[in-house]
């Protein structure tokens, strides 16, 4: 096993661990949980670098790395859906309940609750399981659909979204208990829900950019027989 499939191997085992960390009500244990979620997140971005650079691209590589990202995704977009979903939500109200289930929207300035509506959600892991099919689907026909800059920024503002939600866990854990709702305590908190509000908003909206993007580009695979 070379470095970058070691890297990508870490990365699938972080992700679990990423995903059960938030709903343990300790300011330490999720202050954990967001430096392993940004180690994991920007390992992402080295184990793919390296392979390029060092010509270690491998059979096994392929398999890892996306799956490595598709593990995050998911582990990351279920507690914070859990968390940060309204207590009416059509689909949150559907899963089991518990005892901080909907405690975590942002908050900033003027906004009193940002939630994590469950069509976002659909939006999101739609498109990527959408896009794991595509691109094996084009794949079968002899295109190969190679990442995009739009996808890439969509990723950054999903990456910076997420980021900022499992901060938030930490936060406002730390300022109810220790009971600090005023000043600078809050400013810090209402400062974060904004970043984590607009890289929501951003994020959600790149990501069906992305999709008709890459369908403009490549719908003509569907006209294409599949190669023997």
């Amino acid at each position: 096993m070379n470095l970058p499939n070691t890297i990508s191997a870490a990365r699938i085992v972080a992700a679990p661990i990423v995903a059960a960390l938030p709903f343990l009500p300790s300011v330490g244990v999720r202050v954990f949980a967001f430096v392993l979620y940004l180690v994991t997140a920007i390992s992402d971005h080295y184990d793919g670098k390296f392979a390029r650079e060092r010509g270690l691209i491998t059979d096994l590589g392929k398999i890892l790395d996306p799956l490595a990202d598709k593990l995050l995704l998911l582990g990351t977009f279920i507690p914070m859906f859990l968390l940060q979903g309204a207590p009416d939500d059509a689909l949150l109200g559907r899963l089991p309940a518990f005892t901080e289930r909907s405690a975590y929207a942002f908050t900033t300035w003027g906004v009193e609750a940002i939630w994590f509506p469950w069509w976002v959600l659909v939006v999101i892991l739609g498109r990527e399981a959408f896009m794991t099919w595509f691109r094996g689907y084009a794949q079968a026909r002899g295109v190969v659909i190679a990442a995009q800059r739009l996808g890439k920024w969509k990723a950054g503002f999903q990456y910076t979204w997420m980021g900022a939600s499992y901060l938030w866990f930490a936060v406002k854990l730390l300022l109810d208990e220790q009971q600090w709702h005023g000043g600078a305590a809050m400013a810090i908190a209402q400062g974060i829900g904004l970043i984590g509000g607009v890289t929501m908003v951003v994020a959600t909206l790149l990501t069906l950019w992305s999709l008709v993007d890459y369908l403009s580009r490549h719908g003509e695979v569907f006209g294409r027989p599949r190669v023997r």
